[in-house]
């Protein structure tokens, strides 16, 4: 079962007399039943909930049953082949720290940099073969973390060996880089503001 807390973020300037406690529900009355406003709270004019952040934790869900789940198809992304897990495990090491994953982003992206620093990685087996693959890092590239999602279900289908990962890395080209995975399953669960 997938069932995950989320950790979106937004931020408005509003003259608006409601109370702070009660802006949840003043906008959940006008929302599509899709979207939820858990909370809000009145932060400093200067703070701005994407430029202000530190840190962000994506997760990318894959079941890897060999049938697959119709009532999660649009939540995670279907590998029906069994994926090495133990190798995967290997390889998601070599994306910690900081590096240029110019070879991990898509074409046609907007950022000047492709330097980032992944903080952790990791592969974490779920129930009812689920895989999910977790990376916090100070910044991520366009489809980055569905690109390396990709790399590492390679390496997971023996097309990749995890000791090819740093040289993927090294020669930042992106055709020696995994498929770009769908977007169904990608999730950004957390937004950190303050260095821990």
């Amino acid at each position: 079962m997938v069932c995950m807390h989320f950790g979106q973020v937004a931020n408005f300037k509003t003259n608006s007399q409601i109370p702070i406690e009660k802006i949840p529900i003043a906008i959940n009355s006008n929302l599509k039943k899709s979207i939820l406003i858990q909370s809000a709270e009145e932060m400093d004019e200067k703070f701005h909930s994407r430029l202000s952040c530190k840190k962000k934790t994506y997760r990318y869900v894959i079941n890897n049953s060999e049938i697959g789940t119709a009532i999660y198809r649009n939540l995670e992304t279907h590998i029906p082949t069994k994926l090495a897990v133990d190798k995967m495990k290997q390889a998601i090491q070599y994306f910690e720290g900081e590096h240029d994953f110019k070879a991990f982003r898509a074409s046609g992206t907007s950022a000047k940099s492709s330097i980032r620093t992944i903080y952790k990685a990791e592969i974490l087996e779920k129930e009812k073969d689920r895989i999910w693959i977790e990376l916090t890092g100070n910044g991520f590239l366009y489809n980055m973390v569905r690109i390396i999602a990709g790399t590492l279900v390679e390496v997971g289908l023996g097309k990749i060996h995890p000791k090819e990962i740093p040289n993927i890395i090294k020669e930042k080209e992106r055709q020696k880089a995994g498929k770009t995975l769908p977007p169904q399953g990608l999730y950004l669960v957390k937004v950190e503001y303050e260095e821990n």
